[in-house]
């Protein structure tokens, strides 16, 4: 009789800037039973692909779910993943400016100003309730991975000006997946 071999889930698609699917809201999880292996599979992406959060609509998934690592970051104290489920935000503070770049919008960053700390409401895997304060990076990251949730891309934060300058490039990802050239703003 063979040994049974784990093997990882599998990397799933990363939707890039044009599928539909990045601008609609999503829905709730209701059914948690299918959740872990899919979280599975999300981490897995996410670390393939060198990012630091994901939301389930960039993997094709309408569902309000977003995993996030910033262990891979130099520097940055709060390093434990994250899965938040059935997030929102609850309050904020404060306001920050930084880059930001994305996974479903490869080779653009650009300056972005949100909220410093904001408090959130989520679920775990186990389906428990919590409410926790974040600042800094992990903050950000959630912020951005929220927008996702919404149907918000980082480039909508860009001056008409900005987005003029990027329009060439946004139609190339969503014809081609990447832009002919990339762009700091």
């Amino acid at each position: 009789m063979k040994p049974q071999i784990a093997t990882a889930k599998p990397a799933l698609q990363i939707l890039k800037y044009g599928d539909p699917i990045l601008r609609k809201k999503v829905e709730n999880v209701s059914d948690f039973r299918n959740i872990p292996d899919l979280v599975e599979q999300m981490f897995n992406t996410m670390h393939e692909e060198s990012g630091i959060g994901l939301a389930a609509n960039q993997v094709g998934y309408s569902l309000n779910l977003l995993i996030l690592d910033t262990s891979c970051l130099e520097g940055e104290e709060d390093t434990k993943p994250y899965i938040l489920i059935n997030t929102e935000i609850i309050g904020s503070e404060g306001s920050t400016i930084m880059e930001e770049g994305c996974l479903s919008v490869p080779d653009i960053r650009a300056e972005i100003e949100r909220p410093e700390s904001i408090i959130i409401k989520y679920q775990d895997l186990e389906q428990n309730f919590h409410e926790e304060i974040f600042t800094g990076l992990v903050s950000r990251v959630i912020q951005h991975e929220l927008d996702h949730l919404d149907g918000k891309l980082f480039v909508d934060y860009l001056s008409p000006a900005k987005q003029m300058l990027i329009k060439k490039r946004l139609l190339e990802i969503s014809k081609n997946g990447s832009p002919s050239t990339g762009i700091i703003l």
